[in-house]
């Protein structure tokens, strides 16, 4: 357990972000081996197959994830106060509304498949891989949830190492799950989602297991599942509103895929591949967006205003120096990135995907400020105003994805993302102005 509650708030915060930027960096490694296996073995129809349906994936695994990290904050606020009691009692109930929430979202999702893939414009030609791959991926979405749990929870006390440890595990199992399944079972695209379901799965329990055995002060039991309206209501307010605000970025790119996928397989596989970079590029900012968000919360328990000014202060600068990196490097080895991510050397996909990558970045400054304001806010109990500029980008992008998109082609989708991001921002710079929380300086002194 770390508390982030004393000290100097930069360098606790980049301590706290640094197995969080490794965890990411393991994940998006996973995730362009995965793309490299089933493009190089099963070609890009296959890749196609997979990106034309993972927006879907990735809209309920982001609501699940901003869920768990909305229940987090509950108990970073309780471990904040040195409250250990109410530690128990919402680490008990993050894992139960997790399980709840998880099931229902997956069955939901299953019912209703064929007529989502219908909504999404899946190409008649990558359909039946479609299908099968997301099945997969959404029948096991209670695995990849309690992980998440797991995750989040050990993070909101402070520790970040543990969660790392078990994100290598799953990491290499799922790659050589990928491997075996792919290349000496021929299962096909359903044996990459198989790989991942199994290894998060196993993740899951050997974290838990972990996480009861070495902490003692969250081994919940029967007593602490007793009602407790107040609680359960905070813990809902923070889970479901950072749930939605996760779901709603998911949901706008799930719109704009739906455009996508009626211009054709280059561009399917140049955006699959320009959203893979992407992830790499926007890591630090999603990294120590979370970071804030356990900051924040500890801090808020703990009553320390001041540092959560300086916190987030110190943060956006040090970020905007890494976009300055990102705009470089988008403007020098984009086409590289490309192929190496999904092997092919069609010469339309890497031009559409590097066209992407090099007009997107130079907007970064403004998303870099989106993702650590959105979590500072939910860590103080904002739970508003994130879900608002969520709102603001999901509608941007269903509006553009209906007009702009069909009227000029693959760059109505390029141009989207600082369009939205534009908007967006302005509730939040609002919401940061004029939170007493952030006027704070009685903790200045002492950073």
């Amino acid at each position: 357990m770390k508390n982030l509650t004393k000290g100097n708030p930069i360098k606790l915060i980049v301590q706290f972000a640094i197995p969080l930027f490794i965890g990411r960096i393991l994940q998006i490694l996973y995730a362009i081996v995965d793309t490299r296996i089933v493009g190089v073995t099963l070609g890009d129809t296959a890749i196609a197959a997979v990106g034309g349906t993972s927006t879907l994936a990735d809209l309920l695994l982001e609501f699940t994830m901003g869920m768990t990290a909305g229940f987090s904050i509950i108990v970073a606020n309780s471990f904040g106060a040195g409250n250990e009691k109410n530690v128990k009692r919402s680490v008990a109930r993050t894992f139960i509304l997790t399980g709840g929430f998880s099931l229902g979202l997956s069955a939901l999702a299953l019912v209703f498949l064929d007529r989502i893939l219908g909504i999404l414009h899946v190409p008649a030609n990558i359909y039946d891989n479609a299908r099968s791959y997301i099945f997969v991926i959404l029948a096991g979405l209670i695995f990849s949830a309690l992980y998440n749990a797991c995750a989040a929870v050990l993070r909101a006390v402070g520790d970040t190492v543990t969660p790392l440890i078990f994100l290598v595990i799953s990491s290499l199992l799922n790659v050589g799950l990928d491997c075996y399944f792919i290349m000496v079972l021929r299962t096909g695209v359903w044996g990459a989602a198989a790989a991942t379901v199994i290894a998060q799965g196993f993740s899951f329990v050997l974290c838990f297991i972990y996480m009861w055995k070495k902490y003692p002060g969250m081994r919940f039991s029967a007593v602490d599942l007793e009602h407790d309206g107040d609680m359960l209501s905070r813990m809902l307010k923070a889970g479901v509103s950072m749930g939605f605000m996760s779901a709603f970025v998911s949901f706008g790119t799930v719109s704009l895929q739906t455009a996508i996928n009626t211009f054709g397989t280059d561009i399917i596989v140049a955006h699959t591949a320009a959203r893979k970079i992407t992830m790499i590029f926007m890591m630090p900012f999603g990294v120590f967006g979370m970071a804030m968000a356990t900051y924040c919360g500890q801090n808020m328990g703990a009553g320390e205003y001041g540092r959560i000014r300086t916190g987030l202060k110190k943060i956006v600068l040090m970020t905007w120096g890494i976009c300055i990196l990102v705009i470089i490097l988008a403007n020098t080895v984009a086409g590289n990135l490309v192929t190496l991510i999904t092997g092919s050397e069609t010469e339309n996909v890497i031009k559409y995907a590097t066209l992407y990558l090099r007009f997107d970045t130079a907007f970064y400054f403004v998303p870099t400020f989106i993702a650590l304001a959105r979590n500072s806010l939910q860590g103080i109990g904002d739970s508003t105003t994130p879900v608002v500029s969520s709102f603001i980008e999901l509608a941007g992008k269903v509006v553009i994805a209906l007009t702009l998109a069909p009227a000029v082609g693959y760059w109505g989708i390029i141009v989207a993302e600082p369009i939205v991001w534009i908007l967006m921002v302005i509730p939040l710079i609002v919401a940061v102005v004029k939170n007493p929380v952030f006027k704070a300086k009685n903790a200045e002194n002492k950073c």
